[in-house]
């Protein structure tokens, strides 16, 4: 038979777990060393928050709660690469890419807490409000790409979804129009192992969930959600291919859910101790710290001044 089409899958990565470079190409962001440690220190921030906001809804002060505990990396590169004027579609726990984006915390607690106004953000008036339905934010961002390309703006729409999104039609149909429409489209699908109690490999046959992206006409990449350098050069090359009229992307990003996936949930019921442990191996913050620190950019003593900080904030 004569091949008709022939497609690989290309995996970004830069920094090991343990800390150190698995490669000697960097692109600018790892010699960038002021903006990393700056975008370290919102991860920190960002686990923070996270671990508050836990505290606060285990002694009754706030409703069921997202944790976005091990996706700090990624979710701050996305939003570090991203212009006031774009768009973002979130689900419902990328706050360091929110955060990124002028959401306030209190906007998050708002929320969280029971009160829709959290969602009428004071900052981020181009962003989507948090969607718990899955994945039907992909159709926004889409309709957002759509209207862009339309009126001739110099703006990209981006959406996030899990492994569990990446399988439903909505999904699907965004990736279509972005690939059939050439929109200025980056779907990012946050791949943490765990859709609820459904893990990745009962989801979907595919090798990859970037692959997903193909049959869309998509540009599509595999990255280490982990390593902050690689997802910034991902969407580094995605947003560009979006501002340059080369069309959609869709980035796999993939990193782990260290805790439950929300506080009603109970994750020991079905995830087994030692893949946890294994998890925190290949922590996005250790991992970071670790490279900063011996670059002599961070210490000890500047991450516990910083932590206090961030408590009072």
């Amino acid at each position: 038979m004569t091949l008709a089409a022939q497609f690989e899958i290309e995996y970004l990565q830069y920094l090991g777990p343990d800390g150190k470079l698995v490669r000697d190409d960097l692109p600018q962001a790892a010699h960038d060393t002021a903006r990393l440690l700056q975008l370290f220190k919102q991860m920190l921030f960002v686990r923070t928050f996270d671990t508050k906001a836990v505290a606060l809804q285990r002694t009754g002060k706030l409703g069921t709660y997202a944790s976005c505990l091990g996706h700090e990396a990624t979710h701050v590169g996305i939003g570090a690469c991203m212009r006031p004027e774009d768009t973002f579609a979130p689900s419902y726990r990328e706050y360091g890419a929110q955060f990124m984006r002028g959401v306030q915390p209190r906007e998050v607690l708002l929320y969280w807490g029971g009160d829709e106004r959290g969602n009428d953000f004071a900052a981020a008036r181009h962003d989507f409000s948090w969607c718990v339905p899955i994945s039907t934010q992909c159709l926004h961002a889409a309709g957002a790409a759509l209207a862009f390309k339309l009126r001739g703006e110099d703006r990209i729409a981006v959406s996030t979804c899990g492994d569990g999104g990446s399988s439903k039609t909505d999904f699907y149909a965004a990736l279509n129009s972005g690939g059939a429409y050439e929109l200025p489209l980056v779907l990012c699908v946050i791949n943490n192992g765990w859709a609820i109690s459904v893990p990745r490999s009962a989801q979907t046959g595919a090798q990859t969930l970037a692959q997903k992206g193909i049959a869309g006409g998509a540009f599509c990449l595999q990255v280490d959600g982990n390593d902050l350098i690689a997802v910034l050069e991902a969407m580094r090359i995605a947003t560009e291919r979006a501002r340059s009229g080369q069309g959609t992307s869709v980035l796999e990003f993939v990193t782990y859910r260290l805790g439950d996936h929300t506080t009603a949930d109970d994750a020991r019921r079905y995830r087994d101790d030692a893949e946890v442990k294994s998890a925190w191996e290949r922590d996005p913050v250790t991992r970071l710290r670790t490279w900063l620190t011996a670059q002599g950019l961070w210490s000890e003593a500047e991450e516990t001044a910083w932590k206090e900080e961030c408590g009072r904030l």
